[in-house]
């Protein structure tokens, strides 16, 4: 039998020489999967000298190998973290960042405010490019009462938010469109034409040709969800903000995360389009411009 503690102490050495971001926590969640335990207990037997069974070191030892790969850990457990949900997530689906649950608490707030000063009235959301519904599902999840349409064109990203829906059973309508399209052109989204209260979105930013530093997004992300089709990075956002200014009744609210290096081009490119009214940029939890919100003009 092989020591836990030895077993996860050679994870997280392994990891370390592969320049893993987080090897400890990794390898302490890579052992917690492995072992079929959550984090808590792999900590409590490691503390107690436990061992690890013969079957549990090969798939821990598997883990740690594709993860020292720099394959993503969310697809190695098949679970991504984001607000109160534990989403499935995997190959083909963008995976979702702690920095976006900052721009899922902008529309939580705004839609918390509304409710409590228009009564008993629904809220309207609409989740433009939501890969795998992260934006969607915290809204629906955190908002009683809130209707929630989630709309997205790539059809493994459609897969994975239908399986969250299914698996959260929370109140979300998928559309399948492309979130540039004209919202008249889409039969999910045409009813909702200036009635919506809050449209939020992660769309692809980056700017076409730079390659994202880190291993697990420029590999293992798909590149639909990446790049934003314009040597700025804004050609998609831009596009999406238009197709967000004709659902959205006058007042109504737009929540979009940006690149770190958007601060100031995506507001001023949203105000110069005159649809938008109260632009502002918003930093996430690091101090970095994240997401920029901007109220229906009219």
């Amino acid at each position: 039998m092989t020591s836990l503690r030895a077993e996860v102490d050679h994870a997280i050495a392994a990891l370390t020489h592969a320049d893993v971001p987080s090897p400890r926590a990794d390898a302490m969640l890579l052992a917690a999967h492995a072992i079929g335990a959550d984090r808590s207990e792999i900590e409590r037997r490691m503390l107690l000298g436990g061992d690890v069974e013969p079957d549990q070191l090969r798939r821990l030892r598997a883990l740690v190998a594709e993860r020292a790969a720099r394959v993503p850990l969310q697809h190695l457990t098949g679970t991504a973290p984001f607000r109160r949900l534990e989403l499935q997530v995997g190959p083909g689906v963008f995976v979702p960042r702690p920095e976006t649950e900052a721009v899922a608490e902008l529309a939580v707030t705004e839609l918390i405010a509304m409710a409590g000063s228009h009564g008993t009235d629904t809220p309207t959301v609409v989740d433009l490019c939501t890969g795998s519904g992260a934006l969607a599902l915290a809204v629906a999840d955190e908002v009683p009462g809130v209707r929630v349409t989630a709309v997205e064109v790539d059809d493994l990203a459609l897969a994975w938010a239908a399986r969250n829906i299914e698996v959260t059973a929370l109140p979300v309508e998928l559309v399948a469109a492309d979130a540039g399209t004209p919202a008249a052109d889409v039969p999910g989204l045409v009813g909702l034409v200036g009635r919506v209260d809050v449209v939020v979105s992660n769309p692809p930013y980056i700017p076409v040709g730079m390659v994202p530093l880190e291993p697990e997004v420029a590999e293992h992300d798909p590149s639909v969800a990446l790049y934003g089709g314009s040597e700025d990075g804004l050609a998609i956002p831009l596009a999406v903000a238009a197709t967000a200014a004709t659902l959205l009744r006058p007042g109504g609210l737009l929540v979009m995360e940006h690149a770190d290096s958007q601060g100031e081009s995506l507001p001023r490119a949203l105000r110069a389009t005159g649809a938008w009214v109260d632009v502002v940029d918003h930093p996430d939890l690091s101090g970095r411009p994240r997401a920029t919100v901007a109220r229906r003009a009219g």
